[in-house]
């Protein structure tokens, strides 16, 4: 859930940025893009954003009173229903009526019931010999589909049933689909393991660290600098899978790795003193030297 804040500032990006969804998620490191554009739709309606976030209904009230009416109104029949009006599932309109009508049970076979023996032949042909899908056929015909397989199992013997099911293919292709899922298993391998290696060997030569090291013991930031220095040659949702460091947390370290260090200078005048000085001083003395060359800094490093 996000804060007033945080979506006023992503809509306010996003409008400064032209409206380009994916270059303002990448900056913030949130949201989904449909998130992005149904808070900006918002924003242009009462041109400010309502302070609790709140996801709009996907029926009006209208619609559900327009369902439960032609429920009761036409055999009380969910698959008649939702078949007439196009809306909505079979278990939100059961919902529904138990909200508006406590005292009503939804009956899916209820309108099955008026069906002859000859219409329900005429479903299971219909059924074995279809071009769409069984729930297609079930909808034309204003039934539910568990009731067509039903009678299909009732009508038709047990050989009939089981020459119906699907056998295997055993033309020679099957085999070589197998090798061709085994080589791309094996190039998904070699392309994680060089995703590893790369990783070792870049953390050697920026951070230092030894061939071996436990990434959990890499700091944000750290992780951070890998990324940049590897997303040349690997995508960068490979490098924060492999490293384990959040997307938000890789945007907002990079950000901060922009900015620079503000006290690289002071530092510098430091690692001087302290050298010329036999590396001696301590915080006192480095302290009281800084302030003879007009440089204050607090023990906190403000300066």
């Amino acid at each position: 859930m996000y804060s007033y804040d945080d979506r006023l500032r992503a809509v306010r990006l996003y409008i400064k940025l032209g409206k380009r969804a994916g270059l303002t998620i990448r900056q913030l490191g949130y949201p989904t893009k449909n998130a992005l554009k149904a808070w900006h739709r918002a924003y242009e309606q009462r041109q400010d954003l309502p302070a609790a976030y709140m996801r709009e209904p996907k029926y009006t009230p209208a619609e559900k009173q327009m369902a439960v009416d032609h429920f009761i109104a036409n055999g009380r029949c969910l698959a008649v229903t939702i078949k007439a009006l196009g809306y909505p599932s079979r278990s939100l309109l059961a919902g529904w009526i138990r909200c508006a009508h406590p005292e009503l049970r939804p009956r899916v076979g209820q309108a099955h019931e008026a069906l002859s023996s000859q219409a329900k032949q005429s479903a299971v042909m219909a059924l074995c010999l279809r071009q769409g899908s069984a729930q297609a056929v079930a909808q034309d015909l204003g039934v539910s589909r568990p009731s067509l397989y039903n009678w299909r199992n009732q009508l038709l013997s047990t050989e009939a049933l089981a020459s119906m099911k699907p056998k295997p293919d055993p033309s020679p292709s099957s085999e070589r689909n197998e090798l061709e899922r085994e080589l791309e298993h094996l190039q998904q391998d070699v392309k994680r393991l060089k995703l590893e290696q790369d990783i070792l060997r870049k953390a050697n030569e920026l951070l230092k660290k030894e061939l071996g090291i436990d990434q959990q013991l890499l700091t944000n930031r750290e992780k951070t600098q890998l990324v940049d220095a590897l997303r040349s040659t690997h995508a960068l949702a490979d490098l924060l899978a492999e490293i384990k460091l959040p997307r938000s947390s890789y945007f907002y370290h990079r950000g901060r790795l922009e900015l620079g260090d503000k006290y690289a200078a002071v530092r510098g005048v430091m690692a001087d003193i302290f050298q010329r000085n036999y590396r001696c001083y301590g915080s006192r003395r480095m302290h009281a030297t800084l302030a003879r060359h007009s440089v204050t800094i607090s023990e906190k490093g403000s300066v």
